[in-house]
């Protein structure tokens, strides 16, 4: 019978991880989706023109107050735009952030 390695995969040589420009705007937009209710927005604001905040309130199960801090830290991320109408703040995916977005995870 041939002896089994005790050497774990764990025990290889370190590799030092190169230099990566992207990781901190990767990170950002992680974040902004780090949330079930940010998820939600996202999708639901995706494949519209745009959105009024009560629209995005009414499609969940949050408070108006809970929904503008998700919208905040979303448009923070640059993963959503907002823009002012009036008393009312009209919300829409920035496409280039959501390509960006996908291409990130594409590559881990």
């Amino acid at each position: 019978m041939a002896k089994k390695s005790t050497k774990s995969k764990c025990d290889a040589t370190p590799v030092k991880l190169k230099p990566d420009p992207t990781a901190e705007d990767f990170a950002k937009l992680a974040w902004a989706i780090a949330h079930p209710a940010r998820v939600q927005i996202v999708r639901f604001l995706i494949g519209r023109d745009a959105c009024m905040c009560g629209e995005i309130v009414a499609q969940l199960p949050l408070a108006q107050s809970t929904v503008s801090q998700h919208l905040k830290i979303l448009k923070e991320s640059g993963l959503i735009q907002g823009e002012v109408d009036g008393p009312r703040v009209c919300y829409c995916i920035n496409e280039n952030r959501l390509k960006q977005l996908k291409m990130f995870v594409s590559q881990l």
